[in-house]
């Protein structure tokens, strides 16, 4: 039988290539080996946008979207919300219970988001127990193994620290602790070398028109140290030739180092040849992409649910029984 692995993304807004590369694509890549379950984690979207919850509902049908023109097959990967599960809240609830305080304080991620989200109040009780949330959506499919990137290993190690208390508490082993398996990607920066994220609005998504790249990659930042065109450029330390390194293949990728190094071309140019790089690059996910309805997507989710509660309710079943609660 195979090993059983979830992962997700909140809906907060349009998926971007820093998602392709650093976790869609490896997600596709694991779907014959293993059973797959693909969630839509709106509750960790609303713990963040709970003040203005609007595009909740758009932006989850969206990257349902994005999930099946990136690869993910729903006849063989589980896509689904987690809100149509409600099995999460009942599992995040009781690990809340056991779960020390100052294990979700140590968090590193929580207090870079207070530190960094501005414009919106996150000292909240739900934001800081996000982590015992992401433990129970993991535990409840009783998931081997997690996809995940190295910044993402601390919250895993929380959701092992999780389900070792619990399963020493009440003397089980019925939750496996699940092992990370690592995003083997490139680290891609946003287009103004700084982490790429939907709230520094510097990254491409995978839905953009040809006419939007264009515009986005032209105000990429390059070389610094590249002033005129007869200066020589540093491709390694350039974010544009970066993109290329990625995305190009390798006799494009070639040239462009010989252009930079060489000046025999400026950074003008080099980006209007990055543009036509990436849409040729997306235009097969754009194309699948225009071709789902809403329609489709709430077929997709509404089969995906049943077979994600299916699973849930087994695994919520063990643990009432477990802790004496009536059934």
């Amino acid at each position: 039988m195979k090993k059983r692995i979830l992962s997700g993304m909140r809906p907060t807004g349009k998926l971007h290539l820093g998602h392709l590369v650093g976790a869609l694509n490896n997600w596709v890549s694991l779907q014959d080996s293993y059973q797959c379950f693909y969630m839509v984690a709106d509750w960790h979207a609303y713990m963040s946008e709970y003040e203005d919850p609007v595009s909740l509902k758009e932006n989850s049908y969206e990257i349902v979207k994005d999930f099946v023109a990136s690869g993910l097959d729903p006849e063989k990967s589980v896509i689904f919300v987690q809100s149509h599960v409600p099995e999460h809240l009942e599992l995040s609830m009781i690990y809340s219970c056991m779960t020390p305080l100052p294990w979700v304080e140590r968090v590193p991620t929580y207090k870079e988001q207070l530190r960094e989200v501005k414009g919106r109040d996150l000292t909240t009780y739900g934001f800081l127990g996000y982590p015992v949330l992401q433990a129970a959506d993991i535990a409840l499919y009783k998931a081997n193994a997690v996809p995940v990137g190295v910044d993402q290993v601390p919250h895993l190690e929380l959701t092992r620290e999780i389900i070792r208390r619990f399963n020493s508490l009440y003397k089980t082993n019925m939750f496996p602790e699940p092992e990370p398996i690592l995003t083997k990607s490139p680290k891609l920066l946003g287009l103004d070398n700084r982490k790429m994220s939907k709230s520094y609005m510097n990254f491409i998504a995978l839905s953009d028109e040809p006419q939007v790249i264009e515009k986005k990659v032209s105000s990429m930042i390059t070389d610094a140290e590249r002033i005129k065109l007869k200066d020589k450029g540093h491709p390694d330390i350039c974010n544009v030739f970066s993109y290329f390194s990625i995305f190009a293949d390798t006799a494009v990728k070639d040239n462009v180092r010989d252009w930079c190094e060489g000046a025999t071309a400026g950074c003008t140019e080099c980006k209007k040849r990055l543009s036509k790089v990436l849409i040729d690059y997306l235009e097969p996910i754009r194309a699948k992409r225009n071709k789902l309805s809403d329609s489709d997507v709430e077929d997709i989710i509404t089969k995906g649910g049943k077979k994600a509660k299916l699973a849930a309710s087994e695994t919520m079943a063990e643990v009432k029984k477990l802790i004496n609660l009536v059934v």
